[in-house]
């Protein structure tokens, strides 16, 4: 019998999704994320749907969804996608590419620094990884994961509101400071046109938008961030204005997500390519808009609109 027919222990399961076990027992008895196969010994084990319900878990998480809401979304998946179960093959088998980027050590440091609120602390840390590391690695390793400590926490004890906004608030100077660094470094090519970032009318995360931005710059991409609660008639005047070879907007909560709106939109020539990102929107979306689920599709999205 193979070891995905016999299931997983929580240790194979780690190594794989890189979830650390006390997660995976905490995601069990807090969200009933846990496994539903027992072996011959009466011992728990893994199937490839709990790993996909968990790996579904850890992408919204990722996203900036509180635990609690993600597992409630991650709890009606009830089977595997053919990509997720190639995905999900015997830690034997399958072995990640290791990739450069911020150690789990400098996510308990980062974290550490946080509570105590030790804004300068925070700074050193994200300035010495995006200098080290650049912005996607520093986004996906250290940022998301200690965000996700602080929404762990304020389940917990209702408590690291002012921890969220001093960790907010100091991401911010620090990809404010990246771009800039990059932007004055690289000129962007003659002719090339620039990408707008913009959130949903109404939504107030503007971290995402931020960070992709940042990363633009590292690749020499002019970029124009509108921020926070853009209104579409205003995303429209900016679109008619700048003429972008990409629009992005982004939507974290369900109430700024409707779908709609971008069909008013105006379609410009040459055509801008509209991208959205985040787990609020809801609806189907008009003919040519194209939705990503993570960092990474974003840039690649972005990046196949340049010349």
């Amino acid at each position: 019998m193979s070891e995905e027919e016999a299931g997983y222990g929580i240790g194979a399961v780690s190594r794989l999704l890189g979830v650390p076990a006390p997660t995976l027992r905490t995601w069990n008895l807090r969200y009933g994320l846990g496994p539903s196969r027992r072996s011959a010994g009466g011992h728990r084990r893994y199937d490839t749907a709990d790993l996909h319900r968990l790996r579904e878990m850890k992408r919204l998480i990722a996203e900036g969804l509180p635990p609690a809401e993600a597992a409630r979304h991650a709890l009606t998946l009830t089977s595997e996608a053919p990509r997720e179960q190639a995905e999900a093959a015997p830690p034997a088998t399958r072995r990640p590419p290791a990739e450069p980027g911020p150690a789990g050590a400098g996510v308990a440091s980062l974290v550490r620094a946080a509570f105590v609120l030790d804004s300068h602390a925070v700074t050193h840390l994200l300035e010495a990884s995006l200098a080290a590391h650049g912005v996607r690695p520093t986004w996906e390793r250290l940022v998301l994961p200690a965000f996700d400590a602080v929404c762990r926490r304020q389940d917990d004890s209702g408590a690291g509101i002012d921890v969220e906004h001093l960790l907010s608030d100091r991401i911010l100077a620090a990809l404010h400071r990246h771009t800039v660094r990059h932007t004055v470094r690289q000129a962007a090519p003659a002719g090339r046109r620039p990408v707008l970032l913009a959130c949903a009318e109404d939504e107030q995360h503007t971290l995402p938008v931020h960070a992709l931005s940042a990363a633009l710059a590292e690749e020499g991409v002019e970029t124009r961030v509108l921020g926070a609660r853009t209104p579409y008639a205003a995303l429209a005047h900016a679109m008619r204005r700048l003429h972008p070879a990409a629009v992005f907007v982004w939507s974290q909560q369900e109430i700024t997500g409707a779908t709609a709106p971008l069909a008013a939109l105006p379609r410009l020539r040459p055509a801008a390519r509209l991208i959205v990102g985040g787990r609020g929107w809801r609806g189907a979306l008009p003919e040519g808009v194209i939705r990503v689920d993570t960092f990474r599709e974003a840039l690649s999205q972005v990046r196949a609109t340049l010349p």
